[in-house]
């Protein structure tokens, strides 16, 4: 990912949030029909979570997924594909007429998160069943509703299980890149701040709402 010096977050605690926040993300691979791309929910596993192995464990985190075994990425990755896993976070459009400095041109502001590792495939029952279980727990449980996944009837827990694999990914590299003006000045950044707050879309202000808490962008410039 071409990064400019400015646009790079290379603080591993932060981008471990921000892969959890936006955990719905893209696995790509490249194989004997090109390049695959599926779009699945991760969960980040690390060090701070005391039932991995030193060997599941490496400094970068674990990322853990499951797939349908008749997606043709199931057949990249059985024949040991390397991944690319792309978290995306807030981006906007911005204007050159939102900064005090119009002597330049419109640009886009986002915020990504590049993973990339040697996946390694788990097939048994029990161990897609231990993931699946993690992820229920992860993004069903605190939803509180009355659907509970063990009382789900044995055998049709076994045969979804049957149609699926679960994929870890130790993480090798991981680039974090947040372009969100800080090669402007104070003025120039909350003035974009300040127009995309304005905006309709949800993506604008949101992108406005994480850029003023990202940069610390108060009214007036701090002494």
């Amino acid at each position: 990912m071409y990064t400019p010096k400015p646009y790079i977050e290379d603080d591993l605690n932060v981008l471990h949030a921000h892969m959890r926040q936006w955990s719905f993300a893209t696995l790509i691979t490249h194989g004997e029909n090109g390049v695959q791309a599926t779009h699945l929910p991760f969960l980040l596993e690390t060090s701070a979570d005391t039932s991995q192995t030193p060997a599941q464990d490496p400094a970068l985190g674990v990322l853990v997924t499951h797939l349908a075994r008749a997606n043709p990425q199931y057949q990249d990755l059985k024949a040991g594909a390397p991944a690319l896993v792309i978290f995306q976070g807030p981006h906007a459009f911005v204007s050159p007429s939102w900064y005090v400095n119009q002597l330049t041109f419109p640009t886009w502001n986002y915020t990504a998160i590049h993973a990339r590792g040697q996946p390694i495939l788990f097939e048994e029952p029990d161990d897609i069943l231990a993931i699946l279980k993690k992820t229920v727990l992860t993004y069903d449980t605190p939803v509180g509703g009355s659907w509970k996944f063990g009382a789900m009837p044995d055998e049709l827990i076994r045969s979804r299980m049957k149609a699926i694999f679960a994929l870890r990914i130790p993480i090798a590299t991981l680039e974090g890149k947040f372009k969100l003006n800080q090669d402007k000045t104070h003025e120039d950044r909350l003035g974009v701040v300040t127009a995309l707050e304005q905006q309709n879309d949800p993506q604008s202000q949101e992108t406005a709402a994480f850029m003023r808490a990202f940069l610390d962008l108060d009214p007036t410039p701090s002494s």
